[in-house]
């Protein structure tokens, strides 16, 4: 018998994220784990007309990739990728991991110079536009969130299905604030930020991209970020777990970083090219459907009461126009939280105080 709550998921990627027609070739990207999901998009797919077809990830490719190959293999740009890309009109990414933690003592020099070599890859699929990707609850990330596989379905299941009604009424409010805004501030624990987000434009997507979504987002003006901030949560990247991180911003460039654990990986990630230690995101999560920080960035960005900033690459939609402005050239893009339900915080567009706690007051 087939779960009801697949299917209503596999409806939303194929019909509203990525809108999927007739003869559109059609990308699902998965994981053994996440077959059950994938299967029910490839019959969508089939059902629309369209001619999808499936890459499935082998578990540990990765990991013998990163720990064996050659620099000059890690510099070889992925040709046949690059003709895959231009030959496809939609992606359904659907990961399922099996262990989350799988390149935790990977050079992480390797995974920043390969990240820097595939970078056209994703500069491409951005521009498509016609990408979502979302995550098949698995028992890796149920230990990841301190919750059974059954419990963690139920979580995961319940966040993706959130009634758009629910949340784009405050979203757009909070959009349109964002749009009319130059400065936005950030006070809180440990923090106090500034940046400008003049000519840039904010986002309020549900379920365009990201399954679970329920957040708003824009880019800041490159040179404008000073102040400090210090993070909530782990950041995690690649099985890498960064904690207690503190960084200071002087005309938008990191110059100074913390790290409580994983100082070392935090650093590389920050010198993976010359725009990494740039802001390239902003972004308020207003999904409250989603309460729990469970070490997966899919849905923690989104919980409802954190922010986020993303070190690294901006999205082309957020500066469109104003490419000059923003942060456009690093292969990074990793986004740390600032939850401020439990740290205390305040939020400011214009001095405008707009979040106290958690709380929009808008």
């Amino acid at each position: 018998m087939k779960d009801p709550r697949i299917e209503k998921i596999a409806k939303l990627l194929v019909e509203h994220s990525v809108n999927v027609k007739k003869n559109d070739a059609v990308r699902i990207s998965m994981e053994p784990e996440a077959s059950p999901l994938a299967l029910e998009v490839y019959r969508l797919c089939v059902k629309k007309g369209a001619f999808p077809y499936i890459r499935c990830g082998v578990p540990g490719a990765g990991y013998i990739y990163y720990k064996y190959a050659s620099d000059a293999q890690l510099k070889k740009f992925p040709k046949v990728a690059m003709f895959e890309e231009k030959n496809t009109d939609a992606v359904i990414n659907i990961s399922g991991d099996y262990n989350t933690r799988e390149f935790s003592n990977i050079d992480p020099k390797k995974m920043a110079l390969r990240s820097r070599v595939t970078k056209p890859l994703s500069d491409y699929r951005m521009k498509k536009d016609r990408w979502v990707g979302c995550d098949y609850p698995t028992n890796a990330l149920a230990q990841e969130a301190n919750m059974s596989l059954e419990e963690y379905e139920d979580f995961a299941f319940g966040a993706m299905s959130v009634d758009s009604k629910n949340v784009m009424p405050q979203m757009l409010r909070i959009k349109k604030l964002l749009d009319k805004t130059n400065i936005v501030r950030i006070v809180g624990k440990n923090t106090d930020l500034s940046f400008s987000v003049k000519g840039m434009t904010s986002m309020a997507e549900y379920a365009t991209h990201n399954v679970p979504d329920g957040e708003v987002f824009t880019s800041p003006v490159k040179n404008s970020v000073n102040g400090h901030i210090a993070f909530s949560y782990p950041a995690i990247r690649a099985g890498n777990e960064v904690s207690g991180i503190w960084l200071e911003f002087r005309n938008g460039k990191v110059v100074k970083e913390k790290a409580e654990k994983n100082l070392k990986f935090l650093k590389a990630m920050l010198d993976m090219d010359e725009y990494s230690r740039f802001i390239g995101e902003f972004g308020i999560g207003c999904n409250y459907k989603i309460s729990k920080f469970t070490k997966n960035l899919l849905f923690d960005e989104k919980i409802g009461g954190t922010i986020h900033l993303a070190l690294g690459h901006c999205y082309p939609e957020n500066c469109k126009g104003n490419e000059k402005n923003a942060n456009t050239k690093s292969a990074l893009h990793w986004d740390i939280l600032k939850d401020f339900r439990f740290d205390g915080g305040e939020v400011y567009f214009d001095k405008k105080l707009i979040q106290k706690n958690g709380k929009f007051l808008v």
